[in-house]
């Protein structure tokens, strides 16, 4: 996959908040930060940009934005064309080494749901970084009287592009009709505002939208749509047993999140899941106890088959009990009948290109 329109950003190496006698200081005076091109993602990059230099103010940090072919093919959904993996490969390539004028990685900043839950041998999850708002959000039409999808009239159109949200929805909402839209956020905004569409509403990830300060379009939460495997969250890839960044990134890392993200993976790595299976999950963690709740939904895409189920369990070693919870609630889910909707779903009729937006 080629590599294609670069831009770099350098930050000063002056911080205000560090306090280097906290922290044992790497041997490192430069990190070189990657990820994608679009306005939400050099944001996400930021972010991290800063948690590691106000802890390290002596390392200098630049970020390389890359686009990818994701960014650059509008009319299909992700899973029609490459799913997750779609996000990762060519900036991969740049973790293992430089090519031509693009300098060497030494960590990607993803969205984490984004992130497959099998990377290739060569590469790992450095850390999970702050987790934002992970609840779905609805964003009406600029002067819409409405708040709530309870509230459309029937035959309202609804954009979404995720079939997890919509076949969730369906069954709620019978009356709605869901479609697919593409675009970054600022793209789905201005079709959505555009009188000449016929969206009234998009289904959004809240965390996008208040990253990017575009919170106060956010109508109403959907407190009752389990939400995608890691969303709100970040995750930062790097390549494997590299100690000296792995460091650096525990000590920005976001514990709660980690613990809620880490068995969300687990569990759709054990259903063998993707951006095609509607997968939806809450997760809580209670750190006085120690108690993680995990909860899941299967649902068929029409909407009129799913499965839910809950598990909980203490957490004493974080990666194996959150590996653990993961695989339990998958048994549940299997067990209650869950696989029986995921080998029925069709998925040549998923991955039917929609009419363009």
């Amino acid at each position: 996959m080629p590599i294609s329109e670069t831009t770099t950003a350098t930050a000063a190496t002056t911080a205000t908040t560090a306090t280097t006698t906290t922290y044992s200081q790497p041997d490192i005076s430069h990190i070189q930060i990657g990820g994608r091109k679009s306005k939400l993602a050099v944001v996400q990059s930021e972010l991290v940009q800063q948690a590691i230099q106000s802890i390290y103010p002596q390392i200098d940090c630049s970020i390389l934005a890359l686009s990818t072919l994701g960014d650059k093919v509008q009319t299909q959904p992700l899973y029609s064309f490459g799913g997750k993996s779609l996000w990762t490969k060519e900036l991969e390539i740049l973790l293992m080494d430089r090519v031509d004028e693009f300098p060497q990685l030494d960590l990607i900043v993803h969205s984490l749901k984004d992130m497959p839950t099998h990377l290739p041998e060569e590469f790992e999850l450095g850390c999970i970084f702050q987790r934002e708002d992970p609840r779905d959000a609805i964003v009406m039409k600029s002067g819409s009287p409405y708040t709530h999808l309870r509230d459309l009239p029937a035959g309202s159109i609804v954009g979404t592009s995720s079939i997890r949200r919509s076949s969730q929805l369906i069954k709620n909402y019978p009356h709605l009709k869901f479609e697919s839209v593409r675009g970054n956020i600022q793209t789905r905004l201005r079709k959505l505002d555009d009188q000449e569409n016929q969206y009234c509403c998009l289904i959004l990830a809240s965390a996008g939208l208040i990253r990017l300060g575009l919170g106060d379009r956010i109508t109403s939460c959907l407190d009752d749509v389990y939400y995608a495997v890691g969303q709100g969250a970040l995750g930062i890839e790097i390549k494997k047993d590299n100690h000296k960044i792995k460091q650096i990134l525990k000590q920005i890392e976001d514990p709660i999140a980690t613990i809620c993200c880490l068995a969300e993976r687990s569990l759709m790595r054990y259903l063998e899941g993707g951006c095609s299976v509607p997968l939806g999950v809450h997760s809580e963690y209670n750190q006085h106890t120690r108690v993680l709740t995990l909860k899941g939904i299967i649902v068929s895409p029409d909407g009129t088959q799913s499965i839910e189920a809950e598990v909980c369990g203490e957490i004493t070693n974080r990666e194996d009990d959150c590996e653990r919870l993961g695989v339990e609630l998958g048994d549940k889910l299997k067990d209650q009948g869950a696989q029986t909707i995921l080998d029925s779903i069709d998925m040549t009729r998923i991955n039917a290109k929609p009419t363009e937006v």
